[in-house]
């Protein structure tokens, strides 16, 4: 008999029955955890560093990194966010550092220091971790007050349940066949796939870009023709900053952000798509054609190739000048202009069919869960059944890449922890 059950033995389990014990240190805890390891996906964080929040301290700041769960988070975020989770890990002992895109990691640059960090306070608050101990079925019996969870073979028993099963699917049934209303989960943070000749051979390379996503009725079209069409339309979704071009395509920031944002658009579009990047943020197309006359003004001499005109990685300059019908040896006094035309829109309005989706690294998330509608934000409590808490990602909330999904289940844990252990 416990009088917490903890299902989901990740950041969001650990860090609530961590703040529940501390809490009431009456309770007894238990932690279900269905396969072989904790703390799992905060092992592989932030390429195993852990990326543990965002610096971003503002309530109404960081809720704008959330796609779904914007509105739903401000009241949460008043009451617990980075700034009590980074002093929650500091005065465990754990320095943290802040680097220049605002990410947080432990100084040692080892997710394995907030794993042991975690598994140490729960040894000290004497909450017992059930490893391999997968909650098959979980039932509230109304006559008891109780909630029944059914391992392999053993019913467990507890006064109240916390949910912090992440992305499972198997639990968002069973909340469904009790009365929840589960929004179907598609992949929300993953890159974009194109085999496009002008980005074949450039795997690493990254430069700051503009990047919309087009609306359905353009992406058949021949965006560009002319200077002014590419602000005939305007986009579905558009973002910017860093722009990676990997072996299948492109990611980065700007990409993640679009991947988050647009999640269930991209999912309608079963990831087949065009985008348009603007190589060049700071120049229209008009503007870099008028930019790139003046260059072969004052640099006639030059091959366009070697003379490259704007600050782009050169090889990617490149494959653009190869794009543009420029050929390698042609200086800039024998281009003609409208093969400069050919080079601005290559440079600002460069687009490439989507045809996929690649999962970004080992940090799976996904938009969908929980109905927020049946959640009550000040205690993360269901609606619907008594007892019963969330926190994570098995709630429709999610986020941007960059340390925003775990403020989240820290947050919600948080906030759930002290409405459990405080509730006579």
């Amino acid at each position: 008999m416990f009088d917490v059950i903890v299902i989901g033995g990740g950041a969001a389990g650990f860090y609530g029955a961590i703040h529940m014990a501390r809490t009431n240190s009456k309770l007894k805890i238990g932690i279900f955890e269905r396969g072989k390891n904790v703390l799992s996906k905060v092992k592989v964080s932030g390429g195993g560093r852990c990326n543990v929040t965002h610096a971003e301290f503002l309530p109404h700041e960081l809720i704008k990194n959330y796609p779904r769960g914007e509105k739903e988070l401000l009241g949460p975020f008043h009451r617990h966010a980075t700034a009590d989770t980074m002093a929650f890990f500091q005065d465990g002992g754990i320095s943290l550092k802040v680097e220049e895109d605002g990410r947080v990691f432990p100084e040692s640059d080892s997710s394995q220091t907030i794993i042991d960090f975690f598994l140490s306070e729960a040894e000290k608050l004497n909450i017992k971790i059930f490893k391999n101990y997968q909650a098959k079925e979980f039932a509230f019996i109304e006559n008891d007050c109780l909630w029944q969870v059914t391992t392999k073979n053993k019913h467990y028993y507890a006064k109240k349940l916390l949910l912090a099963t992440g992305s499972n699917t198997r639990i968002w049934k069973q909340l469904e066949q009790m009365g929840h209303t589960i929004i179907d989960p598609v992949p929300s943070l993953f890159t974009f796939n194109s085999d496009d000749p002008r980005i074949k051979g450039l795997q690493g390379v990254s430069a700051q870009a503009h990047v919309a996503v087009m609306p359905k009725e353009q992406y058949n079209t021949n965006i560009g023709i002319e200077l002014k069409s590419n602000i005939a339309k305007e986009p579905a979704l558009v973002s910017e900053g860093p722009v990676l071009i990997t072996h299948w395509g492109l990611s980065g920031p700007a990409i993640l952000k679009l991947s988050a944002w647009g999640a269930n658009l991209l999912h309608d579009h079963r990831y087949n798509f065009r985008i348009i990047v603007n190589w060049t943020p700071e120049y229209s197309t008009a503007s870099m054609f008028e930019f790139l006359k003046h260059v072969k003004e004052v640099e006639p001499k030059k091959t366009v190739l070697k003379g490259q005109a704007v600050e782009v990685p050169k090889r990617l300059w490149g494959k653009l000048v190869k794009a543009a019908a420029i050929d390698s040896s042609m200086r800039w006094a024998d281009t003609p202009n409208e093969k400069l035309k050919n080079l601005a829109k290559q440079l600002t309005a460069c687009s490439f069919k989507i045809h996929g989706k690649s999962t970004f690294k080992d940090e799976f998330v996904t938009a969908g869960g929980v109905d927020l509608r049946e959640i009550n934000f000040k205690t993360f409590e269901s609606r619907i059944l008594p007892n019963l808490y969330f926190a994570g990602e098995v709630i429709n909330v999610d986020a941007i890449t960059g340390g925003f999904n775990f403020q989240n289940a820290w947050t919600g844990a948080y906030i759930a922890a002290r409405a459990i252990a405080t509730d006579d």
